[in-house]
């Protein structure tokens, strides 16, 4: 531990020496004169006529490219519009969220700088933007031996209202109101710069930011009731990494410092009016009900990591590789609540009116991951993987808190409490797998992983079902698989997992299972097929467990391509999935242990046919036609089926005019109300450079 701590310490250090030591080595390179010969003796030279002058010959080709190479690709932008949506316009939402309105469907193009003067090549793709649920960007930028630079960015629309989904509601209440929708933007961004590329020192700096923030229902708990209120989320993340990488002719060495910085805020409040929550029964002959509520939550947190990534070819017939991640985040949370109404504490069998409740709490979590493996190649025909991992965290956190209530029995009633909580993990995975080339058509493949590690966590003083709780998590797998080639076009693959577990440390955790996965591909000529299967078998007989869960699908695809796909070609696939899970779970309101049991049975079906038809001249029409579906059966009975048909029509030598049809049907047997249907057309123009 002294000298990981050392090792820690002198990290920062590292980096500044090695960045030092890259930019000193760049300058140098660049103020370093060409080589020159020096001049040969003086030496007598008899006196000459002048030189007649040389032949004229036909000047080379430049070799910069020509004005029309600087810009390169396509773009395509149109106009979409949506028909009314018929049926729940919260489902759609929910699930497609595609609306009207002009758009720039997507774009791809590639700028080139013949001088190269500030960069050689940047590269551009864009697409669905306009307003779309899921718009993206991405940009790289190079120039030869001095830098890289990649951008991304990702815009999303997270709108989530199913009706059904948390909604007690509806039930007893005859209302449909999903007490967990979110109506959000999330923004991500990250950029990377790489100086010196290629060379056997590159350093780089690297930026990620991810933020979020809109509006929503939540759920204010107050003891034996739940009274859903407005809500109102924002939150971000940024994180900040540099690093060196070093190539050399044997092995590789990465090394990055950074730094995350995270903000979470969330307000509920209600003003006015009168909710009566979830629970409309009396309590001892009185209504309970929410008339005003403010509740405020902010959480801030800071991180410093150190990472070291090494691969190496020791030998000709051994490969090392590992990677180090140390982190030690820390978090202060904080929360106020007020509150007012008829309410009721169970503990106490006491009513109140209002309430004031201030939380403040901090936490720090070093963690520790870090991964060793080799590759072994004794003969020509056997090779050898080892692995180990180890992941390692340790969370201490401590609360205060102090409650107010005021009214109903009694006129002020103030109670404070500090909580103090530890949770530590450790988690170990060590594997080797044996491979071995029986023929030239037949590799055999088998080994064994074991999982150990441990979990323990204290809260003080003992609050709620479980104040201390130790796990241990201990597990056997065996492994093995093959693969095989009886012809060139024909393959067949398979692998498969059996284990056998005496803990874990979830309830939903793989425990005693199994695990196959089998293909097969054919390719000959113009077609090919493929055949995937899948299962997995998991049982966990604790008590008050008694996890049964049960997964298998089968896949075919075909894709037809005759004459190189001159005339037309056709892709489809089919799968059909079947769920089974099985597990107790306790109910919150009751602490009794109840079942739940859920089945899913599903078939899913895509096909594309994409038609070049019969033309004269260059103008050349290609009609593209197909689409999904889903049926499923079960605990929740679901059918979607989104048709499309696209034409596409040159309309000059850089211009191409396309339209597109799409249908959206979505259907619950079992919750009518979150039916929709909606029709989509776009129309808009390719233009190619």
């Amino acid at each position: 531990m002294r000298l990981l701590t050392q090792w820690r310490g002198a990290m920062p250090g590292v980096f500044n020496a090695l960045i030092a030591f890259a930019a000193v080595s760049a300058t140098a390179l660049a103020q370093t004169p060409p080589a020159t010969v020096p001049p040969a003796p003086a030496a007598a030279v008899p006196a000459q006529a002048p030189a007649a002058p040389a032949p004229t010959t036909p000047a080379a080709p430049s070799p910069v490219p020509s004005s029309e190479g600087v810009f390169t690709g396509w773009i395509d932008f149109g106009y979409r519009w949506r028909s009314d949506v018929a049926g729940s316009l919260d489902t759609y939402r929910s699930l497609v969220n595609l609306g009207s309105g002009p758009k720039l469907i997507g774009t791809e193009f590639t700028l080139t700088d013949p001088k190269h003067r500030l960069f050689d090549q940047i590269h551009v793709r864009a697409y669905d933007w306009g307003d779309d649920p899921y718009s993206t960007l991405h940009i790289d930028a190079r120039k030869a031996k001095l830098y890289n630079l990649n951008v991304d960015y990702r815009d999303i629309a997270y709108f989530d209202d199913l009706p059904s989904y948390a909604d007690p509601q509806l039930a007893g209440g005859g209302i449909a109101l999903n007490q967990q929708s979110f109506d959000m933007r999330r923004r991500f961004a990250n950029a990377e710069l790489t100086f010196l590329p290629g060379n056997w020192i590159s350093p780089y700096f690297a930026y990620d930011r991810d933020s979020g923030g809109g509006t929503g229902v939540s759920e204010f708990v107050s003891n034996v009731d739940e009274f859903p209120v407005p809500a109102q989320f924002h939150d971000r993340t940024s994180d900040y990494r540099g690093g060196v990488r070093m190539e050399f002719r044997r092995f590789h060495v990465t090394l990055e410092q950074g730094g995350t910085k995270f903000e979470d805020d969330e307000t509920l409040f209600q003003s006015g009016g009168v909710n009566y929550g979830n629970t409309l029964a009396p309590i001892f002959g009185q209504t309970l009900d929410l008339t005003g509520y403010l509740g405020a939550y902010g959480a801030r947190g800071t991180s410093i990591y150190s990472r070291a990534l090494m691969t190496a070819s020791a030998t000709s017939w051994l490969d090392l590789y590992g990677q180090f991640l140390y982190s030690q985040p820390k978090t202060t949370v904080n929360y106020q609540q007020y509150d007012g109404g008829n309410l009721y504490l169970q503990s106490q069998v006491l009513f109140y009116s209002s309430q004031q409740y201030l939380v403040s709490s901090a936490a720090q979590m070093p963690h520790t991951t870090g991964n060793l493996g080799a590759e072994i190649r004794p003969r020509h025909r056997i090779r050898i993987t080892e692995s180990w991992t180890t992941d390692r965290l340790h969370n201490a956190g401590s609360s205060a808190e102090n409650q107010t209530l005021t009214g109903g029995q009694t006129a002020e009633q103030q109670t404070a409490a500090l909580l103090e909580s530890t949770l530590v993990t450790n988690y170990n995975q060590a594997e080797a797998l044996v491979y071995f080339e029986a023929t030239s058509n037949l590799t055999l493949r088998g080994g064994y992983r074991y999982v150990w590690g441990d979990a323990n966590d204290a809260v003080l003083p003992a609050e709620g079902l479980a104040s201390v709780e130790n796990v241990k998590l201990r597990q056997n797998v065996g492994i093995g698989g093959f693969t095989y080639r009886p012809a060139s076009k024909l393959s067949f693959s398979a692998e498969g997992e059996s284990a056998s577990s005496g803990g874990a440390f979830f309830r939903t955790s793989l425990y005693d299972y199994q695990k196959v996965r089998a293909q097969a591909r054919y390719h000959t000529g113009p077609i090919s097929f493929s055949a995937d299967f899948n299962l997995l078998n998991n049982q966990d007989p604790q008590p008050g467990v008694n996890y049964d869960y049960l997964s298998h699908q089968e896949s075919l695809s075909v894709m037809w391509s005759p004459a190189g796909g001159k005339a037309f070609d056709l892709q489809g696939s089919y799968t059909r999935s079947d769920l089974r899970s099985d597990i107790n779970y306790l109910q919150p309101s009751t602490e009794d242990s109840l079942l739940s049991n859920y089945r899913d049975n599903s078939h899913i079906a895509t096909a594309l046919f994409h038609i070049n038809p019969p033309h004269k001249g260059p103008m050349a029409p290609v009609i593209m036609a197909g689409g999904s579906l889903v049926i499923s059966s079960g605990s929740r009975p679901t059918t979607y089926f989104q048709p499309m048909a696209k034409l596409s029509l040159p309309a000059g030598k850089h211009l191409t005019w396309f339209a597109e049809w799409r249908y959206y049907g979505y259907n619950e047997a079992f919750y009518l109300y979150e039916a929709f249907r909606a029709h989509i057309v776009t129309v808009g123009l390719r233009v190619t450079r």
